[in-house]
């Protein structure tokens, strides 16, 4: 077997006209696009693993995407000074391989992950969104209060069971560690929840920004997106955020290159088959 190499590939897109990351049949899907500029530059079949950090969802943006592919060595050492211009050319303008590096083959994109960070952004402003801004902001039509906001996250900062911000999938945890939640306003007025933890389940970021944001405008007290962790089953009450004002910008990795084997071990212990 051909020796191969594994390539760390950092991406940015606008998820807009895209139906999710994850390949689907007769839709267009980033992994997709993807798949298919690999084959058109390299050859059916020649990349192979293709493996993200973050499943998004439909309609999701990305400036900090992180995924895997492994090449033959061979290939890699041909295409190594052109691989990322070429890609440019092929992929369309709606999504962008910012880097491509070689990493060791304990590189797991998915499960070597110590973190992923989002931001959502929010305008209350009586006019709406910016237009050039319509696709990565919601525009709220009530007045939102900082101070609530950040009131109604604090309680959410922790380990925590999400199980009522989650769609629950069978087999999979929904204990996850939210290690930072706060908002901010921009000088523009726009607000921007930030969220990290160590992975989310599926749309549980819009699922705990549809509660802070019904907080935020006085309609549930401050205490209530907290209140709802008692739960063990989905919440009917929260109303998941719409998905264009949700962006992935950050994924975060061990310093150590040879601590990448030991995380992707623990993740896969921790969850199994677990989501992003």
């Amino acid at each position: 077997m051909d020796e191969l190499t594994r390539l760390r590939l950092d991406v940015s897109y606008d998820g807009t006209g895209f139906s999710g990351w994850a390949v689907q049949p007769d839709r267009r899907t980033v992994a997709g696009v993807f798949v298919e500029a690999l084959d058109l530059l390299l050859g059916a079949g020649t990349a192979s693993g293709l493996t993200v950090a973050g499943r998004t969802d439909a309609g999701v943006h990305a400036t900090g995407q992180v995924c895997h592919v492994d090449l033959p060595a061979a290939v890699w050492r041909e295409r190594e000074a052109t691989l990322l211009r070429r890609l440019a050319r092929l992929l369309p303008t709606d999504v962008r391989v910012r880097a491509v590096t070689a990493v060791p083959a304990e590189f797991d994109a998915r499960f070597s992950a110590t973190f992923r960070r989002y931001e959502y952004r929010v305008t209350d402003a009586p006019y709406g969104a910016d237009p050039l801004r319509r696709h990565e902001i919601l525009a709220w039509p009530r007045p939102l209060d900082l101070d609530a906001l950040n009131g109604a996250a604090a309680g959410l900062v922790g380990e925590h069971d999400f199980a009522a911000y989650c769609r629950r999938k069978e087999n999979a945890t929904t204990l996850r560690e939210v290690t930072r939640l706060d908002w901010r306003r921009e000088p523009d007025g726009v607000l921007v929840a930030t969220v990290q933890a160590d992975a989310f389940c599926q749309a549980m970021v819009r699922s705990l920004v549809g509660a802070m944001l019904v907080a935020g405008e006085g309609r549930r007290p401050v205490e209530w997106p907290a209140s709802l962790l008692s739960r063990r089953e989905r919440s009917g009450d929260v109303t998941v955020a719409p998905a264009h004002g949700l962006t992935l910008v950050a994924v975060g990795y061990p310093d150590d290159p040879a601590e990448y084997a030991r995380r992707a071990e623990a993740t896969r212990r921790l969850r199994v088959p677990a989501e992003a």
